[in-house]
């Protein structure tokens, strides 16, 4: 009989490998190794220098920010906020459609909401965008970067409001909270059993990664009150680490 355990949890994912017998042609019939090692190589797993099992692995900080979708959302949540909104204002001909279309595309994946399709906020300094531009002579008709206040008693929620669509971003949580639920309870007695819990672990990351890379993550203090990722993150919390317990319960003859 052979043991397969993996541990894990949000805050310190940590793989651990325990065997009875066999390991190793355990670990090479199923391509473990090769996996290991080309994470090792992404430098995205690190041997546990702590431990005296040269079998006990976890991620490395790199690794981790990978495994959460790029960005850590309780660091983003946390960040404070000076009150200042920056915007990115464009003109850029249509004869560029191609040049307008990337400019947007670096926009909405660095998490910009946008007012008009041609202005774009953040709630963050524009140092990267400054620098981007810094090379270059900067030409005001086409491209302008500012830090605004509102001044007509627009409030901050009305901003938020306008410039994200918090509606969409729920639902994609709505859907992977309805994931994480769905998580087999059952004891991994078999390998069937085994492979239910690990096609719901695809699900779930897939639905998570859904939802996170296309949420922008503002500073708490200008979150929706009926936004949903923080609930969904206290969950996804919650339902791995009774997952990891679970990883504890496989035994396969």
């Amino acid at each position: 009989m052979e043991v397969k355990t993996w541990e894990f949890s949000v805050d310190n994912f940590m793989l651990q490998v325990q065997h009875k017998i066999s390991y190793e042609s355990w670990a090479y019939r199923d391509g473990l190794v090769k996996q290991v090692s080309r994470l090792e190589r992404q430098q995205l797993l690190e041997r546990d220098a702590n431990s005296r099992d040269d079998r006990l692995y976890r991620l490395t900080a790199r690794g981790r920010l990978h495994a959460l979708g790029g960005r850590d959302p309780q660091k983003q949540w946390a960040r404070p906020w000076d009150g200042r909104w920056r915007l990115v204002l464009f003109d850029v001909p249509t004869g560029r459609n191609a040049q307008r279309e990337r400019l947007r595309r670096y926009l909405r994946d660095k998490g910009f909401g946008y007012l008009q399709q041609s202005v774009w906020i953040s709630p963050d300094s524009l140092v990267e965008e400054r620098q981007i531009l810094g090379g270059g002579k900067s030409n005001v008709e086409s491209l302008l970067l500012l830090e605004a206040l509102p001044c007509a008693g627009e409030s901050d929620a009305e901003i938020v409001a306008g410039a994200w669509d918090f509606e969409r971003i729920n639902r994609r949580y709505a859907r992977h909270l309805k994931v994480l639920e769905e998580r087999p309870g059952s004891a991994l007695r078999n390998d069937v059993a085994a492979k239910s819990l690990l096609r719901w672990a695809a699900a779930e990351r897939e639905a998570w990664l859904d939802a996170v890379t296309n949420d922008p993550l503002l500073p708490g203090r200008i979150l929706p009150s009926d936004y949903l990722g923080q609930q969904a993150w206290r969950r996804r919390v919650e339902v791995l680490r009774d997952a990891g317990r679970q990883l504890h319960t496989f035994n396969r003859v």
